[in-house]
C-alpha cells in the first residue's frame, strides 16, 4: 500500500486496489524483518563478550549489569515516543532514523575502552532500536489488512526477533578469536545495508492528526526506569539498604509523575484508558513478565554457563542458539494455531513452557544437563513471541498501532534490564554460583507462572477470540 496524496493511511482492513499492493507489502515485509533481525542481533551480541568486556575494562561487579543493560535502557526509555512519533511524523520516515542511527552508534561501540562509554553508545544502540522496533509493526499493520496475511506477517516478524536473538551470540562467537570490536563493525555494516534497502522499498505511513511528543512523560518513565534498574542491581549488597530503599521510592514517586503527565497532556505516550481494556492489559503484562522471567533469564545464562559450567564461547553460543531457533520455528508455525486457541491461551501456554523447561534446569551440572530444559522454554518463547506482537496491534485504535507495539516492546525491554539486574543480585548473593542459580531459577519460573495466571484471567472481547486462517 501506499499512502494518499495527503500522506494518511489508507483506513485499516481495506486493501489497496493499485497493481504494487501486493509488492509494496511484500517489500515491507522483508525490509522491516532484516532491520528487526539486525536490531535485535545487537541486542543479545553482548550475551557472550560480557565476561571478557568486564574482565578488559575491569568493571566491579556491582556495574556488570550494565553491559547487559545499556541497549534495554534506551529501549525502554525511547520506545514510546518513538512510536509516537512514527505514527505522527511517518513510520518510514522514523524507521529509516533508526536503522543509521544503529548504524553509527553500533560502530561507535567499537571504539569504547571503558565500561561508562561502551553502556553509553549501547543505550544510544537501544534509542536507534526503539526507532526501529516502534515503526516495524506499525508499518506491517499498514500494509497488511487485519485477518490471515496480518497473522502471518506478525508471525514472521516474533520469528525475526527470535532468529536474531539466536544469531547475535553465534556472530560473537564466531568473531571470537578477532576480538570484541571487530563484532560491532560487522553489526554496524548489517543495519546500514538494511536501511539503504528499506530506503528503497518503504512507503510512507502515519496518523490522520499529528501531535506534538510527550517529552516530559519520556524523561519521567526514563527516570524512573534507570531509578529501578540500579536499585536492582545494588540489591546484591542488601535489599533493606538505605540507597536501595531510596531508588526504590524515587521508581514509585517517578511513576507517579508519569501517570499524571499522561493523564494531563494532550498528546500522551500512551493512553492509560487503554488499561482497562483487558486486552491491552493482557498486552502490557504479558510483554513485562516475558522480559523479566524469559529474556532477563536466557540474557543471563551465559555469564552462569562459562563461570558455573565453564562451558566455551561456542558451546554458550549454541545453547543459546537451540533456545531462540526453537522460538524462531514456533513463531513462525504459530500462526496455526490462531484458528483454534484464543492469544491468552497461547501465551499462557508458552510461559507454562518456559517455566517448565527452567525448573528442569535445577542442579544443572554439564552442558547435557541444560539442554532439554533449553529447548522446552524455546518452545514457550515461540509462543509468547507470536501471541504478543500480535495482541500489542490488535488490542489499540487501528490508527495507534505504533503506540500499541510501543507499549509492549516498552514492558518487554523494562522487563528484561529488569531481569538481568535480578539475575546478578540473586546468583552473586548466594554462597556459590551453582546454588544462586537454582535459586534465580526458581524465582524466574514463579514469575512466569505468574504470568500465565494473569492473561488466563484478563478475559476480553477483542483478540481473544480465535481467528480463522
Amino acid at each position: 500500500m501506499s499512502p494518499g496524496a495527503d500522506g494518511a493511511s489508507p483506513p485499516q482492513g481495506q486493501k489497496a486496489d493499485h497493481p504494487g499492493a501486493a509488492s509494496s507489502a511484500r517489500g515491507t515485509l522483508v525490509a522491516t524483518l532484516l532491520a528487526t533481525f539486525v536490531a535485535l542481533m545487537n541486542y543479545t551480541a553482548p550475551l557472550l563478550t560480557a565476561p571478557s568486556l568486564s574482565t578488559i575494562f575491569h568493571t566491579p561487579l556491582s556495574a556488570q549489569a550494565w553491559l547487559l543493560n545499556g541497549t534495554p535502557l534506551g529501549l525502554a526509555a525511547l520506545l514510546l515516543v518513538a512510536g509516537g512519533l512514527a505514527d505522527d511524523f511517518g513510520r518510514r520516515r522514523v524507521f529509516l532514523i533508526g536503522t543509521v542511527g544503529l548504524a553509527v552508534t553500533t560502530a561507535l561501540s567499537a571504539l569504547a575502552n571503558s565500561t561508562l562509554l561502551f553502556t553509553l553508545t549501547r543505550v544510544a544502540q537501544g534509542a536507534a532500536s526503539a526507532a526501529v522496533l516502534a515503526a516495524s509493526l506499525g508499518l506491517i499493520a499498514h500494509a497488511f489488512p487485519a485477518g490471515p496475511a496480518r497473522l502471518r506477517a506478525t508471525g514472521a516478524w516474533g520469528a525475526a526477533v527470535s532468529g536474531g536473538i539466536a544469531l547475535g551470540p553465534l556472530l560473537a562467537a564466531a568473531l571470537n578469536g578477532l576480538g570484541w570490536r571487530p563484532l560491532y563493525l560487522v553489526l554496524g555494516v548489517s543495519s546500514l545495508v538494511a536501511g539503504c534497502y528499506a530506503s528503497r522499498v518503504l512507503s510512507e505511513s502515519r496518523a490522520a492528526h499529528r501531535a506534538c511528543p510527550d517529552l516530559p512523560g519520556a524523561a519521567a518513565l526514563g527516570l524512573a526506569f534507570t531509578a529501578l534498574l540500579t536499585a536492582l542491581t545494588l540489591g546484591r549488597n542488601g535489599w533493606l539498604a538505605v540507597p536501595v530503599l531510596l531508588l526504590l521510592v524515587a521508581t514509585l514517586v517517578l511513576l507517579a509523575a508519569f501517570a499524571l503527565i499522561e493523564r494531563r497532556t494532550a498528546a500522551p505516550l500512551v493512553d492509560l484508558g487503554l488499561l482497562r481494556h483487558a486486552p491491552f492489559r493482557s498486552s502490557v503484562l504479558g510483554a513485562l513478565l516475558t522480559g523479566l522471567a524469559v529474556i532477563g533469564f536466557f540474557s543471563y545464562l551465559p555469564v552462569v554457563a562459562e563461570r558455573a559450567l565453564h562451558l566455551s564461547v561456542f558451546q554458550t553460543a549454541w545453547i543459546l542458539v537451540l533456545w531462540a531457533g526453537t522460538a524462531a520455528v514456533v513463531a513462525y508455525q504459530a500462526k496455526r494455531l490462531n484458528a483454534r486457541f484464543a492469544v491468552r491461551h497461547q501465551m499462557a501456554g508458552g510461559f507454562v513452557l518456559h517455566a517448565a523447561g527452567i525448573l528442569s534446569m535445577l542442579g544443572a551440572s554439564s552442558e547435557a544437563r541444560l539442554l532439554p530444559g533449553v529447548f522446552v522454554a524455546g518452545l514457550g518463547s515461540g509462543l509468547l513471541n507470536a501471541a504478543l506482537p500480535r495482541l500489542s496491534v490488535e488490542s489499540v485504535p487501528p490508527q495507534r498501532a505504533a503506540m500499541g507495539s510501543g507499549a509492549n516492546n516498552t514492558a518487554r525491554y523494562i522487563g528484561s534490564s529488569a531481569g538481568v539486574a535480578l539475575m546478578l543480585a540473586l546468583v552473586s548473593s548466594a554462597g556459590t554460583i551453582a546454588h544462586g542459580a537454582d535459586r534465580a531459577i526458581v524465582v524466574m519460573a514463579v514469575a512466569t507462572l505468574l504470568g500465565a495466571a494473569l492473561v488466563l484471567t484478563l478475559r476480553g472481547r477483542r483478540a481473544d477470540a480465535p481467528t480463522g486462517t
